[in-house]
């Protein structure tokens, strides 16, 4: 049987000749980040999720270091969708209630203010961990939710988005046809959509939920500085619709300019929709054909986030598109550490970039490319463990009985560093 390569790789030219990104300045601009971080504070219970450091894997694959912020148990949700949704629903009341004053998570459970607000039912879809991002917080403000999700989603994802109280709806397709279903529904009924991805006359609150996931690196920023680090040199970020990614290109575009890290966007290659759109190169957003079945549920997108790709096809300065395998081999190096190194529980999405990262390092026919990108032993890598098992069958499938296993072309033993 004939396997796909680990990596299909495609550069953007346009990212190196950017200083500042128009498409940065318009979705991030100045005390973005600050703002969101301000409200995800005064949520109860949050805490600063860890960043861990993969020191002996960094020398077994020959950079200088690894970083991997863990969003695993963010408000033990499993995810950092809660970010985005969260920040997306406060920026609405705020608008609602017409006013651009700060206001504290208290003042939204004021019975006064919710008087004024009337009965909201928030609705979204999702492939799991955005749903149930939107329904926690509509249900620790007092509100109701909707979701909506494509029938390949898992039984246990659908059941964590129930256990916070949001009627769930299954419908006969993809993710996308979830995102175009809710909204028509929603137009219907009145329910108020908080989507991560975009489409014409709707981006305000998109924009407003990739604004929300910044929290999550002016916490890494905080716990670099702690280190005595700057900022890493290289990101790699997984990316289904993008928003993710273009939160991470965004922030630290904004922050450092033309001295901002080297950026990688890396997908799964039966729902790469931004490596194909980059493959097209138009500069417009294009959608993946095909049935978008992928163990990487939380990426299976067939259609960007058109606000996301702005941002993206002016920073991301090379694009992966990786078979299922690779993020398999993510978990199993996380979830079985070299000695020394911190165990990190992480699904399916959020393994597939430390998975990119091993084949990119281990593999001589990526040499070219890692000498393109600039990795050596005085790289600094920084990943993001976007969920842990937020599937456990999948997951012990994967880890336990070595499921998606790497073809025998592809495996290395030994120390990979030592390519002859």
């Amino acid at each position: 049987m004939k396997h796909g390569k680990p990596i299909s790789w495609i550069e953007n030219p346009k990212a190196a000749g950017i200083a500042h990104s128009k498409a940065v300045e318009r979705y991030f601009p100045q005390g973005t980040a600050r703002e969101a971080m301000e409200f995800h504070r005064q949520i109860p219970a949050f805490r600063m999720t860890p960043l861990k450091n993969l020191s002996r894997l960094a020398k077994f694959l020959g950079v200088g270091g690894i970083w991997v912020k863990d969003e695993a148990e963010r408000l033990n949700l499993g995810s950092f969708k809660v970010l985005g949704g969260s920040f997306a629903i406060y920026r609405y009341i705020q608008s609602r209630l017409g006013t651009h004053e700060p206001l504290r998570f208290d003042d939204l459970m004021n019975p006064e203010i919710r008087t004024k607000l009337g009965n909201i039912v928030f609705a979204a879809a999702t492939d799991g961990n955005h749903g149930r991002g939107v329904a926690w917080a509509a249900k620790t403000l007092g509100f109701e939710s909707v979701i909506y999700v494509h029938k390949l989603t898992s039984e246990a994802r659908i059941a964590a988005i129930q256990r916070n109280g949001a009627k769930v709806v299954v419908v006969d397709g993809t993710y996308d046809d979830a995102v175009r279903l809710i909204n028509e529904d929603a137009q219907k009924n009145g329910w108020q959509v908080i989507s991560d991805t975009a489409w014409e006359g709707y981006t305000e609150i998109p924009t407003w939920v990739m604004q929300g996931y910044t929290t999550l690196y002016a916490e890494t920023q905080q716990q670099l500085a702690a280190q005595g680090a700057i900022k890493p040199t290289h990101i790699f970020m997984q990316a289904g619709v993008g928003s993710l990614a273009a939160s991470a290109f965004g922030f630290y575009a904004g922050l450092f300019g033309a001295d901002r890290p080297k950026m990688v966007v890396v997908e799964p290659d039966r729902a790469a929709c931004l490596f194909r759109s980059m493959e097209i190169g138009d500069g417009k957003p294009h959608g993946f054909p095909g049935n978008l079945d992928t163990i990487m549920a939380g990426l299976a997108c067939g259609d960007p986030n058109p606000i996301a790709w702005e941002v993206l096809a002016d920073c991301a300065d090379a694009f992966f598109s990786c078979p299922d395998y690779v993020a398999a081999k993510g978990m199993r190096v996380y979830g079985v550490p070299l000695s020394g190194d911190p165990m990190v529980v992480s699904g399916e999405s959020g393994a597939v970039t430390l998975g990119a990262l091993t084949f990119l390092m281990e593999q001589n026919e990526y040499a070219p490319l890692r000498e393109r990108l600039g990795i050596n032993e005085n790289s600094y890598i920084l990943l993001v463990n976007s969920e842990r098992n937020t599937d456990p069958d999948e997951f012990r499938q994967v880890v336990w009985e070595g499921g998606h296993a790497v073809p025998g072309e592809y495996r290395k033993y030994g120390n990979p560093f030592q390519r002859g």
